[in-house]
Formats: C-alpha cells, sequence, structure tokens
C-alpha cells in the first residue's frame, strides 16, 4: 500500500508541475501576442534595419551615367523617379528581376521615370544589364555614387522619389510600392 501511495504522490506531483508549465507558457505566448500585435501596429519596416535614405528624406547628391552614357544626376531629375537597385551574385536580385522588367515595360512611356542601378561588378552584371536595357535606362555603379546617394544597404531595393529628390517610398518588394506607380 505504501507503494501505491508513493506512486501517486508522484504522479500528483508531476501534474502540478506540468501545469505550472504550461501556466508559465501561456503566459509568455500571450506576452509575445501582444509584442507582435505593437510591432504590426507601427507598420511596416519598424522592426527592420532601414535599407535607404528613410521616407520623406533627400537623397544624397550624385551624378553618374548611364551605360548608354545618358548622365543622370539628383538635379536632373524630373518628376517622380522610381529607382531600383540590384546587386550582382544577389539570388533575390536575380529571382526578382524578370519581374522588375515586366513593372518597367508595363509602365511604359507614362509620367512616371525608371532607373535601375547595378551596384559593383560581378559575374552576373551582364545579365542584368542585358535584360535592363532594352526597357530602362541603367548605371553600373562601380564607385556606388548612387548607392551612397540612396544608402542602399539591401538588395534589391526600390525607391520613388520625386523631383526634388524627396523619398516618397521604399520597399524591398516591387509589390510594396504604392499602387499609383505607373497610373
Amino acid at each position: 500500500m505504501f507503494i501505491l501511495t508513493m506512486a501517486v504522490v508522484l504522479v500528483a506531483a508531476l501534474c502540478l508541475l506540468d501545469l505550472l508549465l504550461t501556466l508559465g507558457v501561456v503566459r509568455r505566448l500571450r506576452e509575445h501576442g501582444q509584442h507582435l500585435e505593437r510591432l504590426l501596429a507601427a507598420g511596416p519596416g519598424f522592426f527592420i534595419e532601414q535599407d535607404t535614405v528613410p521616407v520623406g528624406e533627400v537623397i544624397g547628391t550624385f551624378d553618374t551615367r548611364t551605360v548608354d552614357g545618358e548622365r543622370v544626376s539628383r538635379d536632373r531629375l524630373s518628376g517622380e523617379t522610381l529607382v531600383a537597385f540590384f546587386s550582382p551574385g544577389c539570388d533575390t536580385c536575380l529571382d526578382t528581376l524578370p519581374e522588375f522588367v515586366e513593372y518597367a515595360r508595363d509602365l511604359g512611356s507614362g509620367p512616371r521615370q525608371v532607373l535601375a542601378v547595378v551596384t559593383g561588378e560581378g559575374e552576373e552584371t551582364p545579365t542584368f544589364v542585358t535584360a535592363l536595357n532594352p526597357v530602362v535606362p541603367v548605371v553600373v555603379d562601380v564607385d556606388e555614387k548612387l548607392s551612397k546617394a540612396f544608402k542602399a544597404a539591401v538588395f534589391p531595393v526600390f525607391c520613388l522619389v520625386d523631383a526634388d529628390g524627396r523619398v516618397l517610398a521604399s520597399e524591398s518588394k516591387l509589390a510594396r510600392l504604392p499602387v499609383a506607380v505607373g497610373s
């Protein structure tokens, strides 16, 4: 009888320990849920390191040329311009390339300009230039003047700027750009 009593006491103690652990897990899950709600309420990009010049700020100055020899500078921006940054060796950039080419082609000759920037040199640089150049002007940013002006830290990144160089939108996903682009 003593062994049976000890077994029941041991099972009861284990059940109480399990109950305490379960209550602790439930409490932590509730805290995490509240934390996630706060992050989501803060908007996109709240907990992600800024990947370009923040929206509302003005980009830095730059003066460079496209692969076709056309001069590009902040002062020459007229109207809204979508600037796309790609990096050779970036798998996400390669995956996004066909989508961006189609997106830029759909913009056609609308009121907004489009500029593609391939940062640095790498084996895939000609792939990017070949795909992009028939559709949009392309800058191969070897000296990273444009990347520094836009503070591009992750790739790909898409920035919509106005004629004064003020950032209107900045996204790492093309689908997140404002719908008004190209309309």
